[in-house]
């Protein structure tokens, strides 16, 4: 494996120390071969065996003997990550191929990138930027342009964890690996799709970023238009970065609001003051940090459709929300009914449905068979299997990744484009209050007036 620097802009900040170095510690555990040298920096006065001790924490007690000896070896440099000379003082004090992770707001990652020339990055330096990115496609377009003046594209990691989920990576051999199941991936076959994430989690301390993005932003064209195209893309020649990419962005190019008409195709809502996961939560509207005249919504549905011959005519529905009663993470695939059914049968004829549960994952397929009394009462029968907890962290997966250069599980930046694209007639929609901003008690399942979902 070459040997690397992963160099973390804003360490000291709460993705790092929540996601980005407890996954590091796993990778590290998983794979002691691994020669990489661990540096933090911000705008934090933290020093340096202060900066150990904390990424020893983060790596967790049962830490290998590999981990420790990264983490005891760790830098960290006091910096102004948007301030031109010290990321040149950084670069000097640092060698191999950097890693650049900017573990910072887009706004930040984006005003550090503007200061650099391409003659300030060493060569093979990787940029790794976290999502949302950009606020609008032309933002995105923008952020795009001065990311591609410093590095070629293959260096650019836009990172959407999702993407490393197990269960999301588990689909694709599902699908790909299983003559049973690849034939009918198809509008012949299949009559909807769902993907769904909802959470009984609140804002969480998150109110200044969240009121201004809400749950169209945040999740639906964050992550959940990445798992519609890993759902709905071709099959790849390989699983290699090329082919991998350029089939999922094929599909988020064919991707649009069902019908064109977004006032129909999307629901919006926020909650108002309930109970969810336990906890006694008040309005939305009512939290410190939220601007009620905002109207952001924490309840996102949108219906899009994907035009190409395999999937035209098939309704693919994107859901997330917070504040709800159960937490509901997954992917249905609902098959249309059989063409023919023989009379004499009784029962159950309701649709096969295959379902990806997301943590713990599980993937279920839903059949009528003969039942016990009658031999021809159909009665609804799940066969289903438990996949783990999804042991590999999705950010593990992807720092491997971004370690290796690998950017199979990194967004293109035209699909990052496309994911506003698709996105904006929703936006504009509710701007102009084409879509009445529902309402539901945290706790429950949201607005009874929405359809149920499969």
């Amino acid at each position: 494996m070459t040997s690397s620097t992963l160099i973390i802009l804003g360490a000291t900040g709460d993705l790092s120390s929540r996601l980005l170095l407890p996954a590091l510690g796993q990778l590290l555990d998983d794979e002691p071969d691994r020669s990489l040298r661990l540096v933090g920096a911000g705008i934090d006065d933290v020093d340096t065996a202060a900066w150990r001790a904390r990424v020893g924490e983060a790596f967790g007690p049962s830490a290998s003997a590999h981990a420790l000896a990264v983490a005891a070896e760790a830098d960290y440099v006091r910096i102004d990550i948007t301030d031109a000379d010290d990321l040149r003082t950084l670069f000097a004090r640092t060698s191999g191929r950097r890693i650049l992770y900017f573990a910072v707001a887009p706004a930040i990652a984006q005003a550090a990138c503007e200061a650099l020339t391409p003659d300030d990055i060493p060569a093979e330096t990787i940029l790794a930027l976290e999502k949302p990115f950009g606020s609008d496609e032309e933002g995105a377009r923008s952020l795009n342009a001065t990311l591609a003046a410093l590095v070629p594209e293959h260096q650019i990691f836009r990172i959407d964890h999702f993407l490393g989920r197990s269960m999301v990576l588990n689909l694709l051999g599902v699908r790909f690996a299983n003559r049973a199941l690849e034939p009918v991936w198809h509008a012949e076959h299949v009559e909807s799709v769902v993907i769904r994430y909802d959470e009984s989690l609140g804002l969480e301390g998150r109110a200044g970023y969240y009121d201004k993005a809400g749950a169209l932003a945040d999740m639906i064209q964050s992550h959940l238009l990445q798992v519609l195209a890993l759902v709905a893309m071709e099959p790849p020649a390989t699983l290699h970065e090329a082919d991998f990419r350029a089939n999922t962005t094929a599909v988020l190019r064919a991707t649009h609001v069902q019908g064109d008409d977004p006032a129909r195709a999307s629901r919006r809502a926020r909650y108002v003051a309930g109970t969810a996961g336990g906890e006694r939560m008040p309005a939305y509207a009512d939290q410190p940090g939220v601007d009620p005249a905002r109207q952001t919504e924490t309840l996102a549905e949108v219906t899009f459709e994907v035009r190409t011959e395999r999937w035209a005519g098939v309704p693919f529905t994107l859901r997330s929300g917070k504040a709800l009663g159960r937490p509901t993470r997954e992917i249905v695939l609902t098959f249309r009914p059989v063409r023919h059914l023989p009379d004499g049968f009784s029962g159950s004829t309701a649709p096969s449905v295959l379902r990806f549960s997301l943590g713990p994952d599980a993937m279920s397929l839903e059949l009528n068979v003969n039942g016990g009394d009658s031999p021809f009462a159909l009665e609804r029968a799940t066969m289903s299997t438990d996949l783990g907890t999804g042991a590999l962290r999705a950010y593990t997966e992807v720092i491997g990744n971004i370690l290796d250069g690998d950017a199979v599980l990194a967004v293109r930046g035209d699909a990052a484009e496309h994911c506003w694209r698709i996105v904006q007639p929703v936006i504009d929609a509710w701007r102009r209050d084409a879509v009445p901003l529902d309402e539901y008690p945290a706790g429950t399942s949201g607005p009874e007036a929405w359809p149920a979902l499969p």
